[in-house]
């Protein structure tokens, strides 16, 4: 959470408008020096919370237009109304992701240097690795990804099983066919990324319905972008259900993480956008989780396999984006299984 003193400063800017440093240390009321007061703002700019106009003496401080997509949330609290008791954006919001989110960073620059070093311990962990010890340690990460991937969608194989399965083809007892063809359908799209890492480079709609394709085949899933309304449990939040829309969202968001520098903010806005604009009648989840680590993997970064998530913890993350276009708890999830993966695997 922010603390107290940068929260105030924060408030101040937004109830009174573009400030000077001058204007906020006499209206703000935190015992600090003047000195303080300029490096809290420094602090909120690097945090990418405030933004500055003009320059010199005539510089202004402003709300940073990502303040609102990246400002943390009290989930707990949060979620203590009930649906209908939520104040949330119940439409589809194509300004979140065609000016908010392709106009400012979701990373903190510190954020992402601890995201950078921790590549870096990845890179020469793997540089010590032979191909076949390498292949054998993405194999873990793969059976932990098609289980924990799977479990958020409701399948009910435990981890032993499901690695029994993808190495063995041994089906659980007491579980459906379906079951193991959603963790099968998962180790096959895996595997097709590593068969063809350029796949999803540059990123298109036409190779994300290819992924999905993969992860759907032999279920009683619908190909291809929907052409009928869905409905989310758990919230109000209502998804495009115009096929043409839902393709021009999607190809929005595929140009705004192509033209992103950062590897980690493509595949982070893949995670959750894929997941927000629920292009298809299933499966968007994971979907979005798959072409995620795709992102990843071209680049040689460290896939995640969530392994640790919790399956409730994720969808409420995922539902207060959908309600309030926020990413920080997403944006939480998604750093903390990256340093899981680099320390766990490899």
């Amino acid at each position: 959470m922010i603390d107290t003193r940068k929260q105030q400063i924060i408030d101040f800017i937004e109830k009174t408008g573009e400030c000077s440093s001058k204007e906020v240390f006499e209206g703000v009321n935190i015992s600090v020096s003047y000195a303080t007061l300029k490096r809290l703002l420094l602090n909120l700019m690097s945090d990418n919370y405030i933004s500055t106009k003009g320059q010199g003496k005539g510089t202004k401080y402003i709300i940073s237009p990502a303040y609102q997509v990246i400002q943390p949330i009290d989930v707990e609290l949060y979620y203590k109304k009930e649906i209908d008791e939520r104040k949330i954006i119940e439409g589809f919001n194509f300004t979140v992701i065609n000016e908010v989110l392709a106009k400012n960073s979701v990373f903190a620059e510190k954020e992402l240097s601890k995201l950078y070093e921790l590549q870096k311990y990845f890179q020469q962990n793997i540089s010590q690795l032979s191909e076949s010890e390498y292949k054998k340690e993405f194999e873990r990460l793969a059976i932990d990804l098609s289980w924990k991937s799977s479990q958020i969608e409701g399948n009910t194989y435990s981890l032993l099983e499901t690695e029994k399965l993808l190495k063995e083809k041994e089906l659980a007892d007491g579980k459906t066919r379906e079951e193991a063809i959603m963790l099968l359908n998962h180790k096959d799209a895996l595997d097709f990324i590593i068969d063809n890492p350029n796949y999803l480079y540059p990123l298109s709609v036409s190779n994300i319905e290819d992924i999905h394709s993969v992860l759907v085949k032999e279920l009683s899933v619908e190909r291809n972008i929907r052409k009928r309304r869905v409905g989310i449990s758990g919230t109000n939040y209502r998804p495009l259900d115009n096929e043409f829309q839902i393709s021009e969202a999607l190809q929005n968001t595929c140009i705004v993480i192509n033209n992103k520098e950062s590897i980690f903010e493509k595949a982070l806005l893949a995670l959750v956008l894929i997941s927000y604009i629920q292009p298809f009648m299933d499966g968007n989840k994971r979907t979005a989780r798959i072409v995620s680590n795709a992102i990843l993997m071209h680049e040689k970064y460290c896939p995640l396999s969530f392994r640790t998530v919790d399956s409730i913890e994720y969808k409420k993350a995922m539902l207060l984006f959908y309600e309030q276009n926020n990413i920080s708890k997403l944006k939480e999830i998604f750093m903390n299984q990256f340093e899981f993966a680099v320390n766990t695997y490899f």
